[in-house]
C-alpha cells in the first residue's frame, strides 16, 4: 500500500473499519463524512478539534482505506457498524456527532438506536431524509446519474483510466482529469456529480495523495453505488429515527450559503428538534462547507464541545 493509513484498521465482524483517533479529552468527536467522503474530507478540521478534545474520522465500508463490506449499505447497517468500530478501539463516550450530508442518515440513526452515549449533533449541509424517501423526477434522476456513474468508475477502475483521472487532478490537471472523466462516463458527467467527489483541490497537498488509492479501486465504486441504490430505504431509517426529536441535546445544523426559502425550511426544522438546537448558515459555501469554510465547522463543533461540558459540570 503506497499511502498506509494514518490510523488503525479494526475488526468489525469479519472486514476491517479504518479509524483516525487524535487528541485528547471528553466528550469524543466523531467525523462521518458525506457520500463519496473519506476520513481524508475532514484534514481541516480534525487536527483543530484535537487542541481541545478526542476526535476520531473513519471510512466506512469500501471508502478510504476500509476493507469493502456487506450490502446493502443502508444507514442501519453502517450505524451498527460505528458503533462496533468505537467500542472496539476502546475510544469512549460520551460522543459528539459530526456528520456530512450522507453522513447525517447514518447519524441520525446511531443518535437514537445509542443516545445515552450521545453529547450533541453538529450537521453540516446534511442531507434531508424527506427528499429522499419518496423522491421527485429531480432526485430520482440524480440516483440514476449516480448509479451509471458508478458502474462506468467501476469499469474505469479495472481498465485503468480511473488511475489517470485521479494522478491528473491530484497534480493540479483538473482540466484534462474531468474530460478522461467525461469520456470513461460517456459524457453523463457534470459539475454537480464531480461534488459526489469532492472538490479534491480544496485538500491539503498531503491529503489529496490518497485520493488516486481510492479512486482507483473498484471497491469504492461499488460502495458508493449501492449507497446510492439504497439511500431510499436510509433515508426512510433516518427519518424514523429522528421523529421525536433530540430533547434538550445540544444541535447546530450548518447550510451552505443562500440555500433558497425550501432548504432553509427544513434546516430550521431541523434545529428544532432540539430545544437547544440553532441553525448557522455559511457566509461563502457551497455543498462542501467542510473544504469551503472549514472555519465555521470548527467553531460549531467547538460551541456543541463546551455546551456539553458545561451542561456536565
Amino acid at each position: 500500500m503506497r499511502y498506509p493509513p494514518p490510523g488503525q484498521l479494526i475488526d468489525v465482524g469479519g472486514f476491517r473499519l479504518h479509524l483516525h483517533c487524535v487528541g485528547e479529552g471528553s466528550p469524543t468527536v466523531v467525523l462521518d463524512a458525506a457520500l463519496g467522503g473519506s476520513s481524508v474530507s475532514w484534514s481541516w478540521i480534525q487536527p483543530e478539534i484535537a487542541k481541545t478534545t478526542r476526535v476520531c474520522s473513519y471510512d466506512r465500508g469500501g471508502f478510504g482505506w476500509s476493507d469493502a463490506a456487506p450490502m446493502p449499505r443502508t444507514a442501519s447497517r453502517m450505524a451498527g457498524e460505528l458503533r462496533a468500530l468505537l467500542e472496539r478501539a476502546a475510544a469512549p463516550p460520551p460522543f459528539v456527532l459530526v456528520a456530512h450530508s450522507f453522513g447525517g442518515f447514518v447519524l441520525r440513526v446511531f443518535a437514537e438506536r445509542y443516545r445515552d452515549e450521545v453529547a450533541g449533533i453538529v450537521f453540516v449541509d446534511a442531507a434531508h431524509p424527506d427528499d429522499w424517501v419518496n423522491p421527485s423526477a429531480k432526485e430520482q434522476a440524480q440516483i440514476d446519474r449516480g448509479l451509471l456513474l458508478c458502474r462506468r468508475g467501476a469499469a474505469a477502475s479495472r481498465l485503468g483510466a480511473a488511475h489517470v483521472v485521479a494522478v491528473l487532478g491530484s497534480i493540479g490537471m483538473f482540466t484534462i482529469a474531468r474530460l478522461i472523466a467525461k469520456a470513461v462516463s460517456l459524457g453523463n458527467l457534470s459539475r454537480e456529480d464531480e461534488g459526489i467527489l469532492a472538490p479534491m483541490w480544496k485538500l491539503p497537498a498531503q491529503a489529496r495523495k490518497p485520493l488516486r488509492q481510492f479512486w482507483t479501486s473498484e471497491k469504492f465504486y461499488a460502495a458508493l453505488g449501492n449507497q446510492i441504490e439504497w439511500i431510499r430505504q436510509s433515508a426512510a431509517e433516518a427519518l424514523e429515527a429522528s421523529k421525536d426529536g433530540y430533547g434538550d441535546l445540544p444541535l447546530v445544523t450548518i447550510s451552505c450559503t443562500n440555500p433558497g426559502d425550501y432548504r432553509i425550511k427544513q434546516q430550521d426544522a431541523l434545529a428544532r428538534l432540539s430545544t437547544r438546537g440553532q441553525h448557522i448558515m455559511a457566509a461563502n459555501s457551497g455543498h462542501w462547507i467542510p473544504l469551503d469554510e472549514p472555519r465555521i465547522v470548527i467553531e460549531a463543533i467547538q460551541d456543541v464541545v463546551s455546551q456539553h461540558r458545561r451542561l456536565r459540570d
